[in-house]
């Protein structure tokens, strides 16, 4: 993929693939809705005080893949990078991630229902490595790009 597309797809709406190292074992691999705008940083909201945030909290860095499963559109993009943890906040966070996953009526009821947990952060990261492939391009060799 170029930048272009590699940026325009990141920022589609899919389910992201969260990786964070993990001292004892293997890496910490969870779904996680996110947002990101070309050119910006990769973010989404957590407990801090859960696995994930105290993870990404002693590693200070993951890594993110979004793909597509319908065929012949294979295609994914895997970023990585250092992370920015910081607190969050109901309605410039929580409410615009559940608005962009569930729509309004359903994000809202999502937010105002569904605990945040005992230290809500937004954790971000502008991505320092790329990988990407978008196989209905392919003519019988991969595109790699870092």
């Amino acid at each position: 993929m170029s930048v272009r597309e590699r940026e325009a797809f990141l920022a589609g709406l899919h389910v992201g693939v969260l990786s964070v190292e993990r001292a004892d074992g293997p890496p910490l691999t969870v779904p996680v809705w996110y947002e990101y705008e070309p050119g910006g940083e990769v973010w989404f909201v957590t407990d801090g005080e859960s696995l994930k945030g105290r993870l990404i909290g002693r590693a200070r860095r993951f890594s993110l893949c979004v793909q597509t499963e319908v065929p012949p559109l294979y295609a994914y993009v895997s970023v990585d990078g250092p992370a920015s943890i910081e607190p969050s906040d109901i309605d410039n966070h929580h409410r615009p991630m559940a608005r962009r996953y569930l729509g309004a009526e359903l994000g809202d009821w999502y937010t105002d229902n569904v605990p945040h947990g005992a230290r809500p952060v937004r954790v971000s990261m502008r991505p320092e490595r790329w990988f990407s492939v978008d196989y209905s391009k392919m003519a019988g060799e991969g595109s790699l790009e870092t």
